[in-house]
């Protein structure tokens, strides 16, 4: 029966009877009615859950000076002499960040050294040292004055070059491997006869590259040091069509040293415009890119038309010509050591690594910001107008802008035209005729900002660059690795700064992963393994 209709129970018999408590005192008629605001049960669980949490030991790392991890919430910053051991759990500031509500969290990797790692412990020696002869050393002098003594990567890999070994140089972005394998290679073209200009031409000396850019940029430092030693330096670039590449092959006199990429190579050899036969030294530079599946058919193609030595004495007859190899390149993802299986010999290849190889670069300070898809413009032109205020006070750097697809370059750089801020793009779909001397503008400062995709990303030397900005965070870790190495390089007098958006749940898992690597100071997962040992019986120098 209904309260309302039950004349034996009074109104305070009522009120006693609807109350949530039992041991709810009520002391006259006028007490208010209590509010039931949340269940009693589920009340009594969160305060075991607080109670839980106040009495468990959570590790928090307060800010006794400088930190190697700085976050916009203090309780995951890490103090740069602390290091996490593999079994430690670490507390990341981007655990949450596949939630929506965690945009415009940011977390910093903080640089913990200011020079590059190829600067670090160099020793008093020069470049005599290691045994390039006096020609070549004032070759060097007169091109490169500014170039006194050797990186540790130079050190390493001049000396064995040198005595006819197969090298695999693995080495961080902007340690100077341009110049470790050209010193060498100059060097052995010097006591060897010069093509027949009247045959088809066959160089003796190929630098395979992934990039027209690249090409360009190899060729610029191998000419130089070319016309000052009596050796012709030529650059095989695609993207024009076939009497263009004739016309660079027919040049006189003939190319000692030729600079290819691997599409324009392949049909000049298809068509029989040019023969490797004469080949006694072979770089595949940024290598990990050129055995990828993009190019590993033309790869194969090229090396089957190359002679390669299987042993250093066979390098000593110049009647019969056989090819030194030298393997290049910054990452090496897990794989490639399989497919170097086919490519050396194992007992004449010797492994250069450097001990910061796929690490997260100490001297270079690196941002992350979690931002949704539609916030990315304003806060990239905010960056961008901020750059160009710092730049009008004082002398500040360049800027390159990536982005994943050639789409959103094009996209995005006509968002700048309407902001009136100035920039070059530079994405593959381009024209071989646009995309000419857009990097080397960049480089000499005509613009400062570069929008791109990763074509810009392996190898293009960018000294003057002082932030890079992940638009689009990459889709890999060996894809953020080179972005990041556009900054910080050797020759660079700019500490260099990497920002990166981070909008979907696969950017955070990366970014979770580079948070981790940083934290413990150890080499980003799925990388390190595959180029530490690539073949057991090879001889391995890791360079400090």
């Amino acid at each position: 029966m209904p309260l309302a209709w039950c004349p034996r129970l009074s109104l305070r018999a009522a009120r006693l009877f609807l109350a949530p408590r039992r041991d709810l005192a009520i002391s006259g008629p006028d007490e208010p009615l209590p509010v039931v605001r949340i269940p009693r049960t589920l009340q009594r669980r969160q305060e075991e859950r607080q109670s839980g949490r106040r009495n468990s030991t959570r590790l928090v790392l307060v800010r006794p000076g400088r930190l190697l991890i700085s976050a916009r919430r203090p309780e995951f910053n890490q103090p740069a002499r602390l290091t996490l051991a593999c079994w430690e759990s670490a507390p990341l500031a981007s655990r949450g960040w596949k939630n929506r509500r965690s945009r415009w969290d940011h977390f910093s990797i903080e640089r913990s050294q200011r020079e590059t790692p190829a600067l670090r412990n160099l020793s008093e020696g020069s470049f005599a040292d290691l045994g390039l002869v006096p020609r070549v050393l004032c070759a060097l002098q007169e091109v490169a004055p500014e170039v006194v003594r050797p990186t540790t990567v130079q050190s390493s890999t001049i000396p064995p070059l040198l005595r006819g070994r197969h090298i695999l140089c693995a080495a961080e972005t902007g340690s100077g491997k341009t110049l470790s394998y050209l010193l060498p290679l100059l060097q052995q073209l010097l006591g060897r006869p010069s093509p027949d200009p009247r045959s088809v031409p066959a160089p003796r000396g190929l630098v395979l590259v992934p990039s027209r850019e690249l090409a360009e940029q190899v060729r610029t430092v191998a000419e130089p040091l070319g016309n000052s030693l009596g050796l012709q330096v030529r650059e095989l670039g695609g993207g024009r069509g076939m009497s263009r590449i004739r016309l660079q092959l027919l040049k006189q006199p003939p190319a000692d040293v030729l600079v290819a990429t691997p599409g324009a190579l392949w049909k000049a050899l298809k068509r029989q415009l040019m023969s490797l036969e004469q080949l006694s030294f072979l770089v595949l530079d940024e290598v990990d890119t050129l055995l990828d599946e993009s190019f590993l058919e033309l790869v194969d193609y090229i090396l089957e038309k190359s002679h390669i030595a299987e042993r250093p004495d066979e390098l000593k007859d110049p009647f019969n010509p056989k090819a030194q190899l030298v393997l290049v390149g910054a990452t090496f993802p897990k794989g490639v050591s399989q497919l170097l299986s086919k490519v050396a010999i194992s007992e004449s290849l010797t492994t250069i690594t450097s001990s910061k190889l796929h690490c997260v670069m100490p001297h270079v300070k690196q941002t992350f910001m979690r931002l949704k898809g539609a916030e990315k413009v304003a806060e990239l032109i905010q960056i961008l107008k901020q750059h160009d205020r710092a730049d009008r006070t004082c002398s500040s750097g360049t800027i390159l802008v990536f982005c994943n697809s050639s789409s959103t370059v094009n996209w995005l750089g006509y968002i700048l035209d309407d902001h009136k801020i100035q920039h070059l793009r530079l994405q593959g779909q381009m024209p071989a005729s646009m995309r000419t001397g857009i990097f080397q503008s960049f480089q000499k400062g005509y613009r400062d900002i570069l929008l791109c995709t990763d074509i810009a990303s392996r190898g293009l030397d960018s000294i003057h660059v002082d932030l890079v900005v992940n638009y689009d965070f990459p889709l890999t870790l060996q894809d953020y690795i080179h972005r990041a190495g556009r900054v910080g390089r050797v020759g660079s007098e700019l500490p260099g700064t990497v920002i990166s958006f981070v909008t979907h749940p696969w950017d955070v898992s990366l970014v979770q992963k580079i948070e981790l690597a940083a934290r413990r100071k150890r080499s980003l997962p799925g990388l390190g393994s595959s180029v530490r040992e690539p073949f057991p019986p090879a001889d391995v120098n890791v360079v400090p």
